[in-house]
């Protein structure tokens, strides 16, 4: 249901009080291709389906979600009502080249990683309203979701920490008032933090722009002292430096620029009949 809320909405945004070609153009079928102009990871595919239903669209897929496809490729045929088909377009064309842009940047992040265990996390710096369609795009790029939001997870960066000037009573009291599936993560910029962090509790500590070699040294307290305890690395992650980051033995890797960073691939759509 939210993803039907969502394809209305984006829709309404465009053709407002209705496509003004739709008032003089003929009522005739026709057929259209979205055609790739670069290379990249599809994604999509549900909000398109959606939007298909929603204004009477039939489409066949020639590359599906987390599929890969090269510049001149056919990735989907549509058709319809040539009317509905033209007020949709741009609706269509960039949903699916949002999600397939930022699945398309995630995916070598994730095969960077390949053989090491560590996940990749996207974080919660998404465009406004977009949070839920950004992350799915990070799954089909192979990558794991990091929380939703506040409410699934506590967790303490910085400010919340300048603010709490007893932390072990504060995460007592924490347990006792959050709901007791969720779990307790708190940054930590040093690795005496992050052995504290461990010492009061939490279930996850993230070592937030630490050198490898200080990453290591909060591995191996953790791996000595609190073994169920899991490890994040978040800051300044890179293409060309996530696999040393992984290899400090951390859990998961938290980067932003998944998302923020990704850009738009070039895709087209042609009425062929």
């Amino acid at each position: 249901m939210i993803i039907q809320e969502f394809v209305k909405e984006v829709l309404l945004e465009d053709i407002g009080r209705g496509d003004l070609f739709g008032r003089v153009a003929p009522r005739k079928e026709a057929t259209a291709q979205i055609i790739a102009k670069s290379e990249g990871i599809v994604a999509g595919q549900p909000y398109l389906e959606a939007l298909a239903e929603f204004c009477n669209l039939r489409l066949y897929w020639f590359r599906r979600d987390g599929e890969p496809f090269e510049k001149g490729e056919v990735l989907l045929k549509i058709e319809g009502d040539a009317a509905d088909l033209l007020a949709a377009e741009r609706t269509l064309l960039n949903m699916l080249l949002h999600a397939s842009s930022i699945a398309t940047q995630v995916r070598p992040y994730v095969k960077a990683l390949e053989g090491t265990g560590v996940l990749l996390l996207d974080t919660r710096k998404t465009r406004p309203m977009l949070r839920n369609f950004e992350k799915y795009a990070v799954r089909v790029g192979g990558a794991v979701n990091h929380r939703m939001g506040l409410d699934d997870a506590l967790m303490l960066k910085d400010t919340h920490l300048s603010l709490i000037d007893d932390l072990e009573a504060f995460i007592d009291k924490a347990r006792k008032k959050i709901p007791f599936t969720t779990k307790i993560e708190i940054e930590c910029e040093t690795v005496e933090m992050a052995a504290k962090a461990m010492d009061v509790g939490a279930d996850i500590v993230m070592c937030d722009n630490m050198a490898p070699e200080q990453i290591r040294q909060v591995v191996l307290y953790r791996n000595e002292n609190y073994p169920g305890v899991l490890l994040e690395a978040s800051g300044n992650v890179t293409i060309e430096n996530i696999r040393q980051i992984a290899e400090t033995g951390v859990d998961a890797i938290s980067s932003g620029a998944i998302i923020h960073q990704s850009h738009w691939i070039d895709l087209s759509m042609k009425i062929v009949t």
